[in-house]
């Protein structure tokens, strides 16, 4: 009996410690960094954000849509994927689904004949880039949303986007679900459990079936979750880690997620999902307002540089295309990441690990892991790059970086603070001349295993 409860303890703990971890394929994921996002319905042409369902399928009608047009955008981008709304709140259907006639089979464009999942899956393939798909939960239009009926529609539409489009990186599951909506005329407010009602745990293993490699979106995962905004920022502070049995899609607590869980079990690393217009569907109001380079390099930093990932969106407008200020400004901000990260001034820098004693205030921190490096010759440093070896999990909590003037270190003033790495963390700073570099790991959860410093 006592071999029986040490073997259960025993395997109950590996799972927990190897949740704590990240799969391969997360790993792979997560080295994606930037990718796109693409909103494109009814509400392109009537001119909203979240459509009630009651729209004619006859307004959808794009005149130039060209999905290769969009994939190249992302290519020149630098990202490496994109994900669709393939059916949004309004229950609307970019593909001829067989299991509602309100699709894109209804709509004028080719003549009921086209299908934007596959002409996109297939400019994926051809130019190199991965496909994702979105699938609202909540459809306001269906008559059914709200009962068991309703499951097996969205479980059989589910079957489809996961059979009929090739591999699929990433799946999205929004956590907007219930509420006020036409469904089929009723006109009414419908309120479900989110916790409970779609049975997300069966529709997960649904997805892991069919596409083992997809990485699951939502609130809790648990492949990525939502970073709690949709300005595309992480929190300094970043855990890849989520107690996971407590989130779940529309998840009321969100303002934990841009930090994650210091104590999580379960490896949900964050996804900052960011318009680069203020909308995320179309609004030819918005031309004048799409996010300069510049703001999206602020955002790169405040995403990728803290441990997350950045899903961009671009709003296709009513003609089919990304429009050329949001693709050329898209394209000069990933030049202008291009250009600030082309020289890794660490390249053949020396390096040494080593313990020391460092004081802080009147406390004393001893045995304290330092990563000290010479560079080959004196140089002008603005920008770190830290990562950990995530493979092995996330490891550190707190840390700084000093560099070494007429042979004192000092240190750098970050301006903001140094606490968790993760799979990446950039730092910015007013520039500092030196040749030596140290990075002090003050406290981590075991021995930080540092695979990369970078600097700029």
């Amino acid at each position: 009996m006592k071999k029986t409860i040490v073997t259960i303890i025993l395997f109950v703990a590996g799972i927990v410690a190897h949740a704590q971890v990240p799969s391969n394929d997360q790993i792979v994921w997560q080295q994606m960094e930037t990718y796109a996002f693409i909103h494109f319905g009814l509400n392109t042409f009537t001119d909203q954000e979240w459509g009630f369902g009651n729209v004619s399928p006859e307004v959808f009608n794009p005149t130039r849509l060209d999905c290769e047009q969009w994939v190249r955008t992302f290519v020149a981008a630098g990202m490496k994927g994109v994900i669709i709304t393939a059916k949004h709140h309004d229950g609307f259907c970019l593909w001829p689904t067989k299991y509602t006639d309100y699709s894109i089979a209804s709509s004028p464009y080719k003549d009921g004949k086209g299908d934007i999942l596959r002409e996109l899956s297939e400019a994926c393939r051809k130019y190199g880039i991965m496909f994702g798909v979105y699938l609202s939960p909540w459809d306001r239009h269906q008559s059914n949303y709200g009962t068991k009926d309703y499951l097996e529609y969205y479980r059989n539409q589910l079957v489809e986007l996961l059979t009929q489009y090739g591999d699929i990186f990433e799946i999205w599951f929004d956590g907007a679900n219930g509420g006020d909506g036409w469904y089929g005329g009723a006109n009414e407010e419908r309120r479900i459990d989110r916790r409970s009602y779609y049975n997300f745990p069966a529709l997960f293993k649904q997805v892991k079936e069919l596409q083992p490699h997809a990485i699951i979106f939502s609130d809790g995962g648990p492949g990525c979750r939502w970073v709690g905004n949709e300005k595309g920022f992480a929190n300094e502070t970043n855990w890849s880690l989520l107690r996971g049995d407590e989130v779940y899609p529309g998840y009321p607590n969100y303002q934990e997620l841009p930090s994650g869980h210091e104590d999580g079990y379960q490896w949900t690393a964050a996804e900052c999902d960011v318009s680069i217009r203020p909308g995320w569907f179309y609004h030819e109001k918005e031309d004048d307002k799409v996010k300069t380079p510049e703001q999206l390099e602020e955002i790169y930093y405040k995403s990728v540089g803290r441990n997350a990932t950045m899903l961009l969106n671009f709003p296709v407008n009513t003609e089919g295309l990304i429009s050329k200020t949001d693709s050329a400004n898209a394209v000069i901000f990933h030049q202008r990441i291009k250009r600030t990260f082309s020289q890794n001034l660490m390249i053949g820098a020396s390096m040494r690990i080593r313990t020391h004693n460092i004081n802080k205030g009147s406390e004393k921190l001893e045995h304290t892991k330092c990563y000290e490096y010479k560079l080959k010759r004196l140089s002008k440093i603005s920008c770190l790059v830290l990562q950990e070896n995530i493979a092995k999990g996330q490891k550190v909590k707190s840390f700084t970086i000093s560099y070494q003037n007429n042979g004192k270190w000092i240190p750098i003033p970050c301006q903001e603070q140094t606490t968790t790495i993760g799979y990446k963390r950039i730092l910015r700073f007013p520039p500092v001349f030196t040749k030596r570099l140290r990075l002090s790991i003050l406290n981590s959860k075991g021995d930080a295993d540092i695979s990369f410093v970078g600097a700029y």
